[in-house]
């Protein structure tokens, strides 16, 4: 036991005499210098215990999607690391558990997920819990790079045997999500969730509240989109009893969700022999048309919501042959 005029006693217990002499010097000179911090609650914090109160401090504070996605990570940094106290926890060990998921098969993207929330983890431990730690060990180790962007493009033919195969399907509202998708450069999820209190065809604009960034955002509708959208909401079948756009059948707790559409655009692609093509290049094929028409970056960022250029130009994949005919426009000029 350390008592010292102007610091609160404290108190660890050892196995031997010499470890406690050694600790109560070391711990007096780091107070007389006016550096000591206290440990304890971090030594004493096992990570599992940590992560489960993050889980119901924090999570529960993030969207749904968001918290789902994350307790897969959170399970996963549990059962390798869970044991270890947070004071433990050195950027040699997190390094360790780097290699040994990336080693496990596992992507980039997913360890960086994980990595990312131990890092969060600590962060909040630090600044919020008061748990004594100094310095985050996630922030002194190499991330695994990231995935290589997408650049998959659409050609004219694809487009139009994909347009063509969604409107020989029954129900209409695949082909104008696809066609929405094409136009607005909108997330499936945003598409999905869309209400009819959201779109202002006067106005020809979609007004997002919920968006994967958490940054609401207004979509300028074209002529094209506009015509999608009359359509969608003037459909015949549409039932009283929401306000969804597209619009599914009730489940079993007789609760109407969204329209699911992915198993049949799935097999609408498997159909006409579309291959590598995810529904979400739909947006990088929106993105990357914004650009060829000559919209400059913060326009195309006000329409399609990236918050950074850098992430913007990840989407943004401009042909070959279009460059070159804008090359030939400049030399005219």
């Amino acid at each position: 036991m350390i008592r010292k005029r102007g610091w609160p006693a404290v108190i660890k217990t050892f196995r031997t005499k010499r470890d406690a002499t050694d600790w109560a010097r070391r711990t007096e000179d780091e107070m007389v210098r006016g550096v000591y911090i206290d440990r304890a609650a971090s030594e004493r914090l096992l990570l599992k215990k940590a992560l489960d109160r993050y889980e119901t401090e924090v999570c529960a504070t993030k969207r749904p999607s968001t918290a789902r996605r994350e307790k897969p990570a959170s399970a996963n940094l549990k059962a390798k690391l869970g044991d270890y106290s947070l004071a433990a926890i050195t950027p040699d060990i997190v390094a360790g558990y780097r290699d040994e998921r990336l080693a496990e098969g596992l992507s980039a993207s997913t360890v960086r997920l994980e990595l990312a929330l131990l890092s969060h983890l600590y962060t909040v431990a630090i600044k919020e819990w008061r748990t004594g730690l100094i310095y985050n060990p996630v922030t002194n180790i190499r991330k695994p790079a990231p995935h290589r962007g997408r650049d998959r493009r659409l050609s004219k033919d694809e487009e139009r045997r994909l347009l063509r195969a969604c409107d020989r399907h029954s129900n209409p509202m695949l082909g104008q999500i696809v066609r929405l998708a094409l136009h607005t450069g909108m997330r499936a999820g945003e598409i999905r969730s869309l209400q009819r209190s959201q779109v202002s065809l006067e106005k020809r604009l979609v007004t997002l509240t919920e968006t994967k960034n958490g940054s609401a955002r207004a979509v300028p509708l074209s002529n094209a989109a506009v015509a999608v959208l009359r359509t969608a909401l003037a459909n015949p079948v549409r039932p009283f009893d929401t306000d969804l756009v597209f619009f599914g059948e009730p489940g079993r707790d007789g609760v109407r969700r969204p329209y699911e559409f992915r198993p049949q655009w799935h097999r609408t692609l498997a159909a006409i022999g579309i291959k590598n093509l995810r529904f979400h290049d739909l947006r990088h094929e929106a993105v990357s048309r914004l650009v060829e028409a000559g919209l400059g970056d913060q326009e195309v960022a006000a329409i399609s919501g990236h918050k950074s250029m850098q992430m913007l130009r990840r989407y943004t994949h401009l042909r070959a042959e279009d460059l070159v005919r804008r090359l030939d426009q400049v030399g005219m000029r």
